[in-house]
């Protein structure tokens, strides 16, 4: 049998890898060391380097009479700048001599051929980062056999694990278990301490005496001195935790058993936790259990729960409510941006110029809606959202509904057919509400139909009620999905590159919206890949709501005349400012513009306006304190004044009266309402 060959000075793979330790080692001038060049190092030593620079464990050598340092990078972790990089290649008795006293014999017991070591959670305190510490450690030392060196040992191998953090807790613990005897022996809290397998009492408190007249059980295994709760589960779970480790802790737990001194079986109510007991080598010894008697305060207990319910309950609703807001102005934001855009393109001719500001204006309102609704805080907290019901027909909610999808239709080059049957018969809806929902089903057939599929809308009047139906050749619905569909976060898409993201409200959104108008809304589905089909039924009936008092007060007249009578605008926003008064000198009114209280007032004594629209909110003086001080110069008495503001509640129309205003409008301002409040003035006068 051939020897092994003799490695070349060329051959020094086994110094490959390693990370930083492996580059400083190759880098190393062992020349100049007792051990010489890396190419004629002993084949022992060139193996056990291999092993260590290639291991996620942290490791150490001493090689040689001078036992001279390496280690790996994952124990490079464990020292402090002191030693790293400066002990590689250096003496270990020179590098370790804090506490050679410790390890120098452990390591000249492995040297002198005397066998390997192993060492448990050893204290060895090492000089770390500038301070002395208090390190812990487990490791063991094995020798590196090299039949040319004293004892055939040319080496120690160290594997190593600092347990520093493991042995203080240990301690802490054992610490923590004597305080919180001498704690607990008189605390309010029931206490028990049970050591072994067998739970064996050792300690109980006084609370634990009271409740269930343990004075004779130390020294029992609980089994035997607590029978009464064999059969509840109590001790399997001390046996779980005696065996895992694992806390357990309960509350509400039902426990029956016979108090003292009574031969009646009583049920307590018990929060209680059982955790395990540690001795200093991290062995599990006992269990200990601490808790209370809650019985007395159970029905309080569930009065909170129920008090904790409601808020639930209400803080959804809000969530809910603020959800559904958000949804619905979304809806119009889409086409007032895209007709505001387009309203800037150097080709637009005058019809689409008009085209687009009647869209931009019939969105706007379906904002100011919303928004009003939003300042109607008792809506919030009953859930309720006013209608704004007028005839209308199901052509226009339609047409109205069609507006903010085209564009989407268009790019997924869906392609839409609608059927109309009795599109000019008049239904007595919110139009807005209706055509968002219709908006809505339409948008889900959209997003949930491949590129290029098939949409109907399809209208139906019948006797008493109008039908409104969409159906698509798209991903279809579930059996599962058809029972939550109109459930709120409910959401419809099956696969991860169909998700479209959202909230998941807007049908549950256009059910209550279509039930509160007395119809119904239905959704059918052939299942995954069918394709689907919803419906919305709404009945003919109800009375046109009434519009706002001053809204009514000021659509009584026609058509403005001409007029060079000067008119004040006061804003503090400009573009609210400038684009009310352009209207107005568009009108044929002279228009004085100020952005605050102080120079409203200066403005109004130099020009003298017949009018005053005036938000109410401005810097300086607000618009109420303005309005009192033009009512009480000579010449205010007959000057129109017009309030223009955010602001909508009662309280808000009652200050706004109280101030001296004649008409109080919420903003944005219908600027035609404007026109018609002047033209009524002046058809007064005339």
């Amino acid at each position: 049998m051939n020897a092994p060959a003799t490695p070349t000075p060329s051959d020094l793979s086994f110094l490959s890898g390693g990370g930083e330790l492996g580059d400083l080692i190759r880098a190393h001038d062992w020349a100049r060391s007792s051990l010489g060049p890396a190419a004629h190092w002993p084949q022992t030593l060139r193996t056990a380097l291999r092993l260590i620079l290639n291991s996620g464990h942290p490791m150490y050598i001493w090689w040689g009479p001078d036992l001279l340092c390496f280690y790996n990078d994952a124990y490079r972790r464990s020292i402090g700048p002191e030693r790293h990089p400066s002990s590689l290649g250096r003496p270990g008795k020179e590098v370790w001599a804090e506490i050679w006293p410790i390890i120098g014999p452990q390591i000249e017991h492995v040297m002198t051929g005397q066998g390997a070591t192993w060492h448990e959670n050893q204290l060895v305190p090492i000089t770390r980062d500038g301070k002395l510490e208090d390190v812990y450690w487990t490791y063991s030392y094995s020798p590196l056999d090299d039949a040319t060196a004293p004892h055939g040992v040319g080496g120690v191998l160290v594997v190593c694990s600092e347990t520093t953090s493991t042995v203080v807790t240990m301690k802490q613990q054992a610490e923590e278990i004597v305080r919180m005897r001498e704690m607990f022996a008189q605390a309010p809290s029931f206490t028990i301490i049970m050591s072994g397998p067998g739970h064996r009492v050792e300690f109980v408190n006084d609370a634990h005496r009271r409740l269930f007249g343990s004075d004779r059980w130390i020294g029992k295994p609980l089994r035997e001195a607590f029978p009464d709760i064999s059969g509840q589960g109590f001790y399997e779970l001390l046996d779980g935790v005696y065996a895992t480790g694992e806390i357990y802790r309960s509350g509400g737990v039902p426990v029956r058993f016979r108090p003292a001194g009574s031969d009646i079986e009583d049920t307590r109510i018990l929060d209680f936790i059982y955790a395990p007991i540690y001795d200093h080598a991290r062995r599990i010894t006992g269990v200990f259990c601490e808790g209370f008697d809650v019985s007395k305060e159970i029905e309080t207990q569930t009065a909170l729960r129920r008090s904790e319910e409601r808020l639930r309950i209400a803080d959804r609703r809000k969530d809910e409510f603020l959800a559904t807001l958000a949804h619905e102005l979304r809806n119009p934001l889409a086409p007032i941006v895209n007709a505001a855009s387009l309203l800037q393109h150097p080709s637009i001719d005058r019809e689409q110029i008009i085209r687009f500001s009647q869209m931009i204006e019939r969105q706007t309102r379906a904002m100011t809606v919303l928004l009003d609704d939003l300042l109607e805080v008792a809506r919030i907290s009953t859930g309720k959202i006013l209608l704004r019901r007028k005839s209308v027909s199901a052509a226009s909610l339609v047409e109205a509904a069609l507006e903010p999808v085209r564009h989407a239709l268009e790019s997924k080059q869906h392609a839409l057919r609608i059927e109309m049957q009795g599109a000019e018969v008049l239904v007595n809806v919110d139009p807005i509400r209706i055509s968002q929902v219709l908006t809505n089903l339409l948008t889900n057939a959209i997003k949930y139909s491949d590129r290029g599929g098939d949409i109907l809308l399809k209208v139906d009047a019948g006797p008493g009620e109008v039908r409104f139906e969409v159906a698509d050749n798209g991903i279809g619905l579930s059996s599962e999905q058809m029972s939550t569909i109109f459930d709120m976060f409910s959401q419809v898409s099956t696969t991860v590159d169909r998700s479209e993201g959202g909230l998941g409200i807007g049908l549950s959104v256009a059910k209550a919206l279509v039930e509160m108008h007395g119809g119904r809304i239905e959704a059918a589905s052939s299942g995954l890949e069918m394709g689907s089909r919803f419906s919305i039924t709404i009945p003919h009936g109800g009375a046109d709501d009434g519009i706002a008092a001053d809204e009514q007060r000021a659509t009584t007249t026609a058509t403005a005349a001409i007029s060079i009578e000067p008119i004040l605008v006061a804003d503090d926003n400009v573009d609210a400012a400038e684009s009310l008064a352009v209207f107005l000198e568009l009108e044929g009114y002279k228009v004085h513009i100020a952005y605050d209280g102080v120079a409203a007032l200066e403005i109004a004594s130099q020009v003298r306006p017949v009018a005053c629209f005036l938000d109410i909110g401005m810097p300086g003086l607000d618009g109420l304190e303005v309005a009192k001080r033009l009512r009480a110069r000579h010449d205010g008495a007959g000057m129109l004044l017009v309030a223009t503001t955010g602001w909508g509640k009662p309280e808000d129309r009652r200050q706004s009266a109280e101030a001296g205003f004649d008409l109080h409008l919420t903003k944005p301002v219908d600027l035609a309402l404007a026109a018609r409040l002047l033209a009524s003035r002046s058809d007064a006068k005339g």
